[in-house]
């Protein structure tokens, strides 16, 4: 388990005897989905301590009702929920859960910045994931457990499968977990800023896109507007320029007219295999394949 959640934060697991819990799946699959899956089942009790760099989100299943003693910040919760309920800790929050019956738990750590991305493409910027100890949200459980399965299978409906189900859960997080936060001062880019800047892109996607000419735009100056950029939407400004020209690649290729060097031209990238090797690493299968999809 300790292999899989490198790179997460702080997390403690055990069962009732100090040993760690059983995982029956973990892991993500090829890609960058933000979402990695972790399937723990805690014999006769279950702890749980962490403070995390990623959001973590935890659903419990259980043979009847369990007490839990949950802890998130300096809140408190002792109840018994129903299985399949929810549990939200935003990244950087100290939370803890304890019970002393045996419990199933699907843990699905959210990295901040597809959180923020996503939720930047719904014009929701710098929205922030709520706390929750207790909740339900049928449709969220039934993605955690798809995510669950095929980890714990090996991925057998593919890498895409996979990031199309993660990227539903991400969406279903920020339409029903997430609110908006006011700006800081001078802090935040606002809606307006982002969609002029948005279509500028659009507009210039066949060509070198400088990030002096996107701060000019947002009026700000190049240091502070990557600053900011980075804050409000969850990427640098490079890595959302690529994420607009991968949408517009694979419309392009999903339109059925264009060769793979004609698409890579028409959207920026130096060459057909620059755009192969992006394509496979944001989303782990080729762009063929996104197209057939």
């Amino acid at each position: 388990m300790s292999d899989v959640t490198t790179g997460l934060g702080e997390l403690s697991l055990a069962q009732e005897n100090g040993s760690a819990p059983m995982t029956l799946a973990s892991g993500s699959a090829p890609g960058e989905s933000g979402v990695s899956v972790f399937n723990v089942q805690f014999l006769g009790g279950m702890h749980l301590a962490a403070t995390l760099r990623q959001h973590l989100i935890c659903f419990q299943r259980m043979d009847g009702r369990v007490r839990f003693e949950c802890r998130m910040a300096d809140r408190r919760l002792s109840h018994e929920p129903p299985p399949g309920s929810l549990a939200i800790c935003p990244a950087g929050i100290d939370c803890a859960a304890d019970t002393d019956g045996s419990v199933d738990a699907i843990l699905v750590a959210i990295d901040p910045g597809h959180l923020a991305l996503a939720a930047a493409e719904e014009s929701t910027l710098e929205a922030q994931l709520m706390e929750r100890m207790a909740g339900y949200d049928r449709p969220l459980v039934e993605l955690a457990r798809i995510l669950a399965f095929e980890s714990g299978q090996d991925y057998p409906n593919g890498p895409l499968f996979w990031n199309e189900v993660a990227g539903d859960f991400i969406d279903g997080l920020v339409a029903r977990h997430a609110s908006a936060i006011e700006g800081r001062a001078g802090g935040t880019l606002g809606k307006d800023v982002l969609e002029r800047l948005k279509e500028y892109v659009v507009a210039h996607l066949d060509e070198p896109i400088e990030v002096a000419v996107l701060a000019k735009l947002a009026g700000r100056s190049p240091f502070h507007f990557s600053r900011v950029f980075s804050r409000s939407v969850g990427v640098s400004p490079h890595r959302y320029v690529v994420h607009l020209r991968l949408q517009r690649a694979i419309e392009l290729a999903r339109d059925g007219r264009y060769s793979l060097a004609e698409i890579a031209a028409a959207t920026g990238f130096a060459d057909q295999s620059h755009l192969s090797r992006w394509v496979r690493r944001v989303h782990g299968v080729t762009l063929a394949q996104l197209a057939a999809a």
